[in-house]
């Protein structure tokens, strides 16, 4: 299996380094290709640069495309004679649909959204595939896909909530923790990076203690907000004022991504 990574971008460059390093079996040539040459200079060992995206069409069996929303018709319409016949080419742009990528090309087509805990083999990988792939070509993707974390296969309709759970999850996180540490510095002494560290160790391991024994969000509060105590008077108000500002967040986003969507339906349809 060859694989080729279009685009050397942040996830480009990220896909092209955890393929290499991860010594997949199947795996025997990884391939790339960037707009800007002088970014290639530090492709991993084992990784072969192309000089153009046609080569690297000619080459891979697994074709990824990462670049930017804007350009992607025109690079899936210049590599898409250029591809193997059974080839499955991967766009990592949740908005852009198979219907639109179908006014170009009739490839096999799938499409994944990573996440930014990709970084430590943590992702939450969200996959969906069009019509034409095939189960064999579905494992091979997913065990790619495996070596940055697990792998979640989700109906096309669903990716945009599903991007907005894992993909957008780590910067929605970390915005409302920010916001929470700067609100407690008001009211200590401890030094800023301490207080960081804390909060930020407590939700990890959180995190793990609610994975490992199966727990909900229902039953920590439970466990730590007894009847009538500190926690509860928090999490009193975390219930009574969150939710419109979370509301708001998806409102916000989804209508964004519909946006961009109706956006690059234009795009594509240039390309007819």
């Amino acid at each position: 299996m060859n694989v080729g990574i279009i685009g050397y971008g942040s996830m480009g460059k990220m896909l092209a380094d955890k393929f290499a390093a991860a010594q997949i079996s199947e795996l025997e040539n990884i391939y790339v290709t960037n707009r800007s040459k002088e970014k290639l200079s530090t492709v991993p060992v084992g990784v072969t640069v192309c000089a153009e995206n046609q080569e690297l069409a000619e080459r891979a069996d697994i074709v990824f495309v990462c670049v930017r929303p804007v350009d992607l018709p025109d690079t899936i319409a210049k590599i898409a004679s250029f591809l193997k016949p059974d080839a499955l080419l991967v766009s990592l742009n949740g908005n852009i649909t198979f219907e639109m990528i179908g006014r170009i090309t009739a490839q096999k087509t799938a499409k994944v959204i990573p996440s930014l805990t990709a970084e430590i083999n943590r992702s939450q990988s969200l996959v969906c595939f069009n019509d034409d792939v095939t189960d064999e070509d579905k494992e091979c993707l997913k065990k790619l896909l495996n070596c940055i974390g697990n792998v979640i296969e989700l109906p096309e309709k669903e990716m945009g909530m599903g991007s907005e759970l894992v993909s957008c999850m780590p910067g929605f996180i970390a915005s409302i923790f920010d916001v929470i540490c700067k609100a407690a510095k008001k009211h200590t002494e401890i030094p800023d990076e301490q207080i960081v560290k804390m909060v930020l160790s407590t939700l990890s391991a959180t995190g793990d203690l609610m994975l490992q024994k199966e727990m909900t969000f229902e039953e920590v509060v439970t466990r730590v907000a007894t009847k009538g105590g500190i926690t509860q008077e928090g999490t009193a108000v975390v219930y009574e004022k969150l939710p419109e500002v979370a509301d708001e967040l998806f409102e916000k986003t989804l209508a964004k991504r519909r946006m961009v969507a109706e956006n690059a339906a234009e795009s594509f349809l240039q390309r007819r």
